[in-house]
């Protein structure tokens, strides 16, 4: 009897053990075969390969319309859909990285992106289309821009701006090397063969991207910047969700996203009732000629100003930045019927407003830790979803209220000054004293 309780204990402290190593294996137990630097373009490659569901959408509205008799309106809850899942199921997302590890969630969700185009290609009603690219897109979307981004302010904990703009500006610039190529095989080969050898192509590059992925040795991991200032203390979402300090920055973000969505949602309107539409600069249209240099400027932005915000500090930085949308939004209206200070000052908008996605990701993981960085940033970037309504339908519905962009516009201008006084006058000290107590 002694020998079967002695042989039990045994037993039940094994698996004990076993099972506390099963709830660490997402930590890497030797140094990954690929530094941080491969990591890097790996986590870029693997966002450009998910950017083309959302920012080539625009080019896909007239056949998909023409092949499933629906109008406009109807078929753009399809984008709705995919903006929505990809961000208010960001926390859940992240959970799942985490748990799972990188390379396993992220070679999922490149698989669902693309699959996503190679099943709507073979659709025939709308519900279909809306289950298919509206959600599978958008959750695998999701899965792979939250991964990435909180893998790599993992790599990076003396860069993290730069690091987060990086990847960021693969998913806000990749696009670039699609859009042409597919606009030219729509032309050639028609709807069903173009999403279906593209969405393949995308699955695939960020299928065999996503194989070298992995979390970065635990040294590297817990470093910190001589910088910028860091907490040591590695925040749980739960934790992190029961601070107001997070949710300052949930309502900074959302100020942003809604004053950089209304733009990248309501250009095309305003550009027409401000007469552009139909104006050319440079010898080009001047409405596509924006929207290329906007795509440019908002990829550039990224890690720029999150390199600068490594070296001077994040709150310095949000400062600038929104100051500098701010007036070049108000120089926008009130330059707005000139084409060519249209075109010019729509790419410092632009340049003003992506790099939300670079700062406060990184400031985010500075003040409540890395450990939990992917599902952190998950529940920040819901800001983003919530912006997109108020940016987009209300907006809408505000300047259709008001027969005109002068009180849109000011809303929006506003939002960005409020911001960029928050973030110097109520973040930057309320962070620092919170990372003095945590530290």
């Amino acid at each position: 009897m002694p020998r079967r309780t002695k042989a039990l204990r045994i037993l039940a402290a094994f698996f004990r053990l076993l099972e506390r190593n099963m709830t660490v294996l997402r930590e890497p137990l030797v140094t990954p075969k690929f530094g941080k630097w491969t990591q890097l373009v790996l986590g870029l490659i693997c966002m450009a390969s998910i950017s083309s569901p959302q920012y080539v959408w625009t080019l896909l509205t007239k056949p998909l319309t023409e092949k499933l008799g629906v109008g406009l309106p109807e078929l753009q809850v399809t984008f709705s859909l995919l903006i929505i899942l990809q961000t208010f199921f960001s926390p859940f997302q992240g959970r799942l990285v985490e748990r799972f590890g990188p390379r396993l969630l992220i070679s999922i969700g490149t698989v669902m992106a693309g699959l996503s185009w190679v099943l709507s290609a073979h659709i025939n009603g709308l519900v279909a289309l809306y289950i298919v690219y509206g959600c599978i897109g958008g959750l695998g979307t999701g899965i792979v821009y939250i991964g990435v981004v909180g893998l790599m302010v993992k790599w990076f904990p003396q860069n993290r701006g730069f690091a987060a703009g990086a990847v960021a500006a693969g998913y806000g610039m990749g696009a670039i090397l699609t859009t042409f190529p597919i606009a030219i095989s729509l032309g050639n080969y028609g709807l069903e063969q173009t999403m279906t050898v593209f969405g393949l192509i995308f699955a695939a590059v960020g299928l065999l991207a996503s194989q070298g992925l992995s979390l970065p040795p635990n040294m590297t991991a817990r470093s910190v910047s001589h910088k910028v200032a860091q907490s040591t203390r590695q925040f749980t979402s739960r934790e992190m969700l029961r601070q107001p300090l997070f949710w300052l920055m949930f309502a900074m973000m959302a100020m942003m996203s809604t004053s950089g969505l209304m733009v990248t949602s309501q250009m095309a309107v305003f550009a027409e009732d401000f007469g552009i539409s139909k104006a050319v600069v440079f010898g080009m249209a001047a409405l596509p000629l924006a929207l290329t240099i906007d795509r440019f400027t908002n990829g550039l932005t990224r890690p720029l100003f999150g390199f600068i915000s490594d070296r001077y500090g994040r709150e310095k930085t949000m400062f600038i930045a929104f100051a500098l949308e701010g007036c070049a939004m108000t120089l926008w209206l009130a330059c707005r019927e000139d084409p060519l200070l249209f075109v010019l000052l729509s790419g410092v908008v632009f340049f003003g407003w992506g790099e939300i996605f670079s700062l406060f990701p990184s400031t985010l993981t500075d003040t409540f830790g890395s450990e939990h960085a992917a599902s952190n940033y998950g529940w920040l970037y819901i800001s983003q979803g919530i912006g997109s309504i108020f940016g987009g339908p209300l907006a809408a519905l505000l300047y259709q209220h008001t027969q005109g962009w002068h009180v849109v516009f000011g809303c929006a201008i506003a939002l960005d000054f409020i911001t960029a006084g928050l973030a110097l006058c109520v973040l930057k000290p309320w962070r620092a004293r919170f990372i003095r107590q945590h530290s």
